[in-house]
């Protein structure tokens, strides 16, 4: 399946369906600015909220709330009270909603795991995927220090962009480009995504939209469609499906780099 190009639309779009995870809507690293301004860019049918949109883990310490975070969570209600049917999937930060699990309020659905139909008949496991992560399920204490270590990288980040910003430039994760270099990370992320890929071959699906792990990607693994949608903490990404069932990786890098540079060459989309 071609994949359309990473692109920010120049006006409001109709799509069937977007996926977005790892808000972290209570910490300081929330890019809530930008996920605000990409929500209004599009009309989707349905929008997937695939986990840890609110930090629960991080609230427990103090509360952080500006009036960004609130405007994420009015930007949602809008397109729910428009008709947008806004499904929104547990995940182990925001793990205190699955008490809640399968309440439905108007078109704003509470549940643990969906199965999404696509345009052209694909059946996708929508679930955040911290399921499949061996630390945070039995070694819970390690993801808790992990969480402090990288939210040190997160802070460099945030501070490195400010300054880009003030200097004309767009948007780089310092925090995504170290994920990258270090090679036990590259390690855990390829574990992370063989496990989910085999949950998807036992049920019966063609493929799998998760969060989680903030490593936005499309592939094929392990013979199914392996869809992450990223994060809007460092990568700020999100996934796409279009109207002929082709769905789309959305990077705010890239969309920085394309409106500041009209004319460079079109990248070459994914295929999976």
């Amino acid at each position: 399946m071609s994949i359309a190009e990473n692109a920010k639309p120049s006006r409001k779009q109709r799509v069937r369906t977007l996926w977005i995870s790892d808000v972290h809507l209570g910490t300081r690293d929330c890019q809530a600015e930008h996920l605000s301004a990409f929500l209004k860019q599009y009309h989707a049918d349905k929008v997937y909220l695939v986990g840890d949109i609110i930090d629960g883990w991080k609230m427990r310490g103090g509360m952080y709330w500006p009036q960004a975070h609130t405007n994420v969570i009015r930007r949602l209600l809008t397109m729910s009270k428009r008709g947008t049917e806004v499904i929104y999937v547990t995940g182990n930060h925001d793990e205190f909603l699955r008490r809640y699990s399968k309440l439905i309020l108007g078109n704003i659905q509470l549940v643990d795991e969906a199965v999404h139909l696509t345009a052209d008949g694909r059946r996708l496991l929508v679930i955040h995927g911290d399921q499949f992560d061996v630390i945070t399920r039995y070694h819970r204490w390690l993801a808790f220090l992990g969480d402090s270590a990288y939210e040190f990288t997160l802070t460099l980040n945030r501070w490195l962009n400010h300054w880009r910003a003030k200097y004309g430039y767009g948007y780089w994760s310092l925090s995504a480009y170290l994920k990258h270099k270090v090679k036990t990370a590259v390690n855990f992320i390829s574990d992370f995504e063989e496990a989910i890929a085999h949950e998807c071959v036992k049920r019966g699906l063609d493929g799998v939209v998760c969060g989680h792990i903030h490593h936005a990607e499309i592939r094929e693994v392990g013979g199914v469609e392996y869809l992450n949608c990223g994060d809007w903490v460092e990568s700020c990404t999100a996934l796409i499906e279009h109207w002929d069932g082709t769905i789309e990786l959305f990077r705010l890098a890239d969309a920085h780099v394309k409106v500041k540079s009209p004319q460079a060459p079109e990248p070459v989309g994914e295929t999976v």
